[in-house]
């Protein structure tokens, strides 16, 4: 079993930001371009079924006007199935809910504070969540 690093010895609190630590996709040996695949929408599963993986495509953030390598998934992704209104619903699990919401925020970071209210959910339920030993989706606090 792999034995779960937290980035800070400090305990986070609902002020604490946090983001998904593709690193952490990585040396957990997940593949996380397949599951990025697997929540493309139907019309983007089909155009980049020919993408390699890992091929890199330029990103601009909106806010800050940086431009930053991304994959070409999560480019997709992120600026375009994230966007789609069933993408994050009330139904949606909590962990998988903050995880596709980092994603329809391009991956900047959020408090719980945040993400409760983006999601209408308790932001000590968030938090309790995402500070807990257990590393979900990679969602971890920022560094």
């Amino acid at each position: 079993m792999t034995e779960v690093k937290r980035p800070s010895l400090m305990k986070p609190t609902v002020r604490t930001n946090f983001q998904i630590d593709f690193e952490w996709w990585k040396e957990s040996e997940r593949d996380w371009h397949v599951y990025l695949r697997s929540l493309l929408c139907p019309a983007h599963q089909e155009s980049l079924s020919n993408l390699e993986e890992g091929q890199l495509v330029d990103w601009v953030d909106e806010n800050t006007a940086e431009v930053r390598q991304v994959d070409g998934i999560q480019h997709a992704l992120m600026s375009h199935c994230a966007r789609q209104p069933e993408f994050v619903t009330q139904q949606t699990a909590l962990v998988e809910a903050v995880f596709r919401l980092f994603l329809v925020n391009g991956n900047q970071p959020m408090s719980a504070e945040d993400l409760s209210a983006r999601l209408h959910r308790p932001a000590n339920t968030i938090l309790t969540t995402l500070a807990g030993p257990r590393v979900y989706k990679g969602l971890r606090p920022v560094q």
